[in-house]
């Protein structure tokens, strides 16, 4: 090894990608010392998420700490096992119990979180290919409207609003010569859902959030899909979802609440003479829900977007799929108990109104 140029290193790990290259810094002290190059990790940044290739992203990268420190970051994808088992009747305290200010947070670090803090990295894969880079920098319509985003439910649509070069405009599709199999028609994929489950396995989605303000980055996008739905809202849509669990402490009654990633296509050919199958991408969304399912709006996401950038990461993709089914369950257990309360209220209600009744004719008589 002693007698081994740095050069010659420096070859062998700039063909490394970003687990293997960081396993190998801490082989020795040569590799320890090459692998701090710059250079080296704008190299397994551009291989992921293409989407860092762009001149403005670069220097975006620059400005928060480097593509080493940014790939520490947006590596790991977000852990949260701290759900507490809530129950319905806390939420039905929390008007009394929380004020506007503990509900709001701190007014004063609220004040310093702006919309245009935010850019959104996003880069969409389907098996190990590049089919979609987007960049969008702020919230949209987040400045107008006299407050309507700080009251009104949080969402961003991205193929909407993104902004890119001119080759990444345009409508993204996927056809089978990207490794969609062909399918005759809708009928068949109805029954066998060969279409769908080669979707679904095969397509990975990171949707990197970055704070100008405080320098700091995480990817709220779980990678792999979640979950989705055939056929929704139409025969011919695919609904994907990805997403996190984020900690929403001291921001909102129910501590934490979940990042939602909406992807659909849509079939716009089947195979025919000439013409292979063909889906398009018709939506990319992101919104945040709370434990009962309800929007949170606009003020309290960035509040959460802001705390999500510091919170714990894994490498484990077990451990984050663990935090997520945990969130899914206590999310049951919460409207399971919902509905047994109302249950109960519906049966108190109708024996309050037949003694009522009964009172009612036994006082006539």
């Amino acid at each position: 090894m002693a007698s081994l140029s740095s050069d010659i290193f420096y070859d062998i790990l700039r063909r490394l990608d970003g687990p293997t290259l960081a396993s190998a810094a801490c082989a020795c002290a040569a590799f320890c010392s090459i692998s701090k190059e710059e250079r080296l990790w704008e190299n397994v940044c551009s291989s992921m998420w293409p989407s860092t290739n762009r001149e403005d992203v670069k220097s975006l990268i620059s400005s928060i700490g480097g593509f080493r420190k940014f790939y520490a970051d947006c590596f790991p994808l977000i852990v949260n096992k701290e759900v507490a088992e809530y129950h319905w009747n806390k939420y039905l305290e929390y008007p009394e119990e929380w004020t506007e200010a503990e509900y709001y947070g701190d007014m004063e670090e609220f004040e310093s979180i702006s919309p245009s803090d935010f850019v959104s990295i996003v880069d969409i894969r389907y098996k190990d290919k590049s089919i979609c880079s987007k960049v969008l920098s702020g919230i949209p319509n987040a400045n107008g409207f006299n407050g309507w985003f700080y009251n009104c439910p949080f969402r961003i649509d991205l193929l909407t609003y993104a902004t890119g070069d001119d080759d990444n405009e345009g409508e993204v599709t996927l056809s089978v010569a990207d490794g969609l199999p062909p399918i005759s028609s809708m009928e068949k994929e109805r029954k066998d859902g060969k279409l769908w489950k080669e979707l679904r396995d095969g397509i990975r989605l990171s949707w990197i959030v970055v704070n100008k303000k405080i320098k700091q980055a995480a990817n709220l996008a779980s990678w792999s899909p979640l979950g989705g739905q055939r056929h929704w809202p139409t025969d011919k849509d695919f609904v994907i979802r990805f997403g996190s669990v984020l900690p929403a402490k001291d921001i909102l009654p129910c501590q934490v609440v979940e990042c939602i990633l909406i992807m659909k296509f849509r079939v716009v050919h089947t195979e025919g003479e000439g013409v292979q199958t063909t889906l398009k991408l018709t939506e990319l969304s992101m919104q945040l829900e709370d434990m009962e399912g309800a929007h949170v709006n606009g003020r309290n996401s960035l509040l959460i977007l802001k705390e999500a950038l510091s919170c714990h990461r894994s490498k484990n993709y077990s451990e984050v799929l663990e935090s997520c089914h945990l969130y899914s369950k206590v999310q049951s257990e919460l409207k399971e108990e919902k509905m047994r309360n109302e249950s109960r209220l519906d049966r108190l209600c109708i024996l309050s109104g037949i003694a009522a009744f009964i009172s009612f004719c036994y006082y006539i008589l």
